[in-house]
């Protein structure tokens, strides 16, 4: 139902605007986020299986300091551990951080016809990192980070500030999402939203997307239809 549903939107409303996830859309970074956190969880303790870490961070979205903080570790202990994540994940990012096979070609083939922007959940200096030698950005009107809003994925707020970005209507914008937490997200702000599941996700409940794809290549192809 949903893609016949979306199918008969793009035909009364033609698609203007594209809102892209960035770990495990654009880059292959959702694997390194997950090694730095359980690496530090680890040291106080906690040990962080894959199946937790999907389920808190790429569905529910809120993250996995409660783990350490029923252990009777303190706030400020916990702050400490949140800081050694971040630079631990840094550190990952300037060795392993990689474009998805793919991306760079299809965002080449879609810019220019349609208003682009990332929004992503990631914080500003990672993201940086991520893309210092990515070449991805140059295709892109507006850049959304963790640092722009106040709620993060699955609530709304980053997608319907992308809404107000873009200055399209609802009905003219599609995310492209590869997680649980941002379908959510983006369907809860009333815009479409196509799902490229990942190793890490490909177990995930995507019922509501409007397209379930098999790879970054498809996106242009069913934008097509």
């Amino acid at each position: 139902m949903p893609d016949v549903l979306f199918m008969g939107m793009m035909q009364r409303e033609k698609i203007r605007a594209i809102f892209w996830d960035n770990d495990g859309v654009l880059v292959d970074t959702e694997g390194l986020y997950y090694s730095a956190t359980q690496q530090i969880l680890a040291s106080a303790g906690v040990m962080l299986s894959k199946e937790q870490y999907i389920d808190l961070i790429l569905v529910q979205g809120k993250g996995a300091w409660h783990l350490v903080r029923e252990q009777g570790v303190s706030p400020d202990c916990i702050e400490q551990l949140r800081k050694k994540r971040d630079a631990l994940y840094a550190k990952l990012l300037k060795q392993n951080s990689r474009v998805m096979e793919g991306a760079k070609e299809t965002l080449a083939s879609l810019h220019g016809r349609y208003i682009m922007g990332i929004v992503t959940s990631s914080k500003r200096g990672h993201f940086e990192l991520i893309h210092r030698e990515s070449g991805l950005l140059q295709y892109f009107d507006f850049i959304l980070t963790g640092g722009d809003y106040k709620k993060f994925k699955p609530d709304p707020e980053p997608y319907l500030l992308a809404v107000e970005r873009s200055g399209c209507r609802k009905e003219e914008c599609v995310a492209i999402e590869d997680s649980e937490r941002g379908l959510r997200s983006a369907k809860s702000a009333g815009i479409g939203c196509f799902v490229i599941p990942t190793a890490l996700t490909q177990t995930g409940d995507f019922s509501q997307a409007d397209r379930v794809l098999k790879n970054i290549q498809d996106v242009p192809l069913e934008l097509a239809h």
